[in-house]
C-alpha cells in the first residue's frame, strides 16, 4: 500500500475536478455482465448514528439476500461485537465507510455542511486510518470504500484506486438517508434492476428502511430472477481497484 508520504507527492498539485456523487472515477452500478444488482447499506455513526437495525439485517437473512455493510470507525468503535458477528456471516461483506465520516475531498469542499477532508493527506487518512483499523482489529480487508455523505472529488477517487480500493456509490437511494417512509424504501428497492446499487442504512432502527426492505425482498427477488438476474455482494462484481 503507498504511504501517505507517497500518495502526497503523487497527487501534489493535480486539480482536485469535480466534486458530488457522480463524478469520474467513482462506481455507481456494476457492470451489466455480472447479470445481476446489489445492496448496500451504511453504518455511519456519530451523534445518533450509532444505532443498528436488527429488523434490516434479519430480513436480509430471513430472504438469503447478500448485502455490501459499509462501515465507519466510528460505528465499529461502538459496536464492536455486531461488526465481528456481521463480519463472519457469508451473507455479507464489510466495505469501508471512512474514518470520520467526512466527504473524501482534497481542497476541503463542502456537502449537506459537512467539510470534507481538507487536503491529500487529510483524504489518504480518511481512508487508510479505517482500512487499517478494520483489519487489524477485525481481520477485514475491505475491498471497497464508500465516503461520509458519498461525496468525494475526482482526485479523492483516484486516490481511492491508487490504495486499492474500489470508490462505491449507487443508482438507487432506497431510504435518503434513513428518512423515507417504509412504503417509499419499498417502492425505491422496487426500482432495482440489472446492474443497479441501492443504498440505504443500517445503523437507524427507528427509520422506515427495516419495514420498508422486508416488505420488498421476496418480490425484488422474484422479479430479478425471473430475468435470470440475482442479488450480489459488490466485490462479486469488482477485481481489485489500481491505478
Amino acid at each position: 500500500m503507498p504511504t501517505r508520504a507517497q500518495a502526497i507527492s503523487r497527487y501534489k498539485g493535480k486539480p482536485a475536478g469535480e466534486f458530488g456523487l457522480e463524478v469520474k472515477g467513482i462506481e455507481l452500478g456494476v457492470p451489466a455482465k455480472v447479470h445481476g444488482a446489489a445492496l448496500s447499506f451504511d453504518a455511519c455513526g456519530g451523534d445518533g448514528g450509532e444505532g443498528y437495525d436488527a429488523a434490516l439485517i434479519k430480513a436480509l437473512r430471513t430472504n438469503e439476500a447478500p448485502a455490501t455493510l459499509f462501515i465507519n470507525r466510528r460505528w465499529a468503535k461502538a459496536n464492536t461485537s455486531l461488526v465481528r458477528e456481521l463480519a463472519a456471516d457469508p451473507l455479507f461483506e464489510i466495505g469501508n465507510h471512512g474514518t470520520t465520516h467526512a466527504p473524501l475531498a482534497t481542497r476541503g469542499q463542502v456537502a449537506y455542511g459537512i467539510p470534507g477532508t481538507a487536503n491529500i493527506g487529510a483524504a489518504y487518512d480518511e481512508v487508510i486510518d479505517n482500512q487499517k483499523y478494520l483489519a487489524d482489529e477485525f481481520g477485514i480487508q475491505a475491498r471497497l470504500f464508500r465516503s461520509g455523505t458519498a461525496h468525494m472529488d475526482e482526485l479523492g477517487a483516484a486516490l481511492c484506486r491508487h490504495v486499492g480500493l474500489v470508490p462505491m456509490n449507487f443508482t438507487v437511494n432506497l431510504d435518503a438517508g434513513a428518512t423515507f417512509p417504509a412504503a417509499t424504501v419499498t417502492a425505491q428497492a422496487m426500482l432495482l434492476g440489472a446492474g443497479d446499487v441501492g443504498i440505504g442504512h443500517f445503523n437507524r432502527p427507528a427509520s422506515g428502511t427495516s419495514a420498508g426492505v422486508a416488505r420488498a425482498l421476496p418480490g425484488l427477488m422474484a422479479a430479478l430472477a425471473s430475468r435470470k438476474l440475482s442479488l450480489l455482494k459488490l466485490s462479486e462484481a469488482f477485481a481489485p481497484a489500481r491505478s
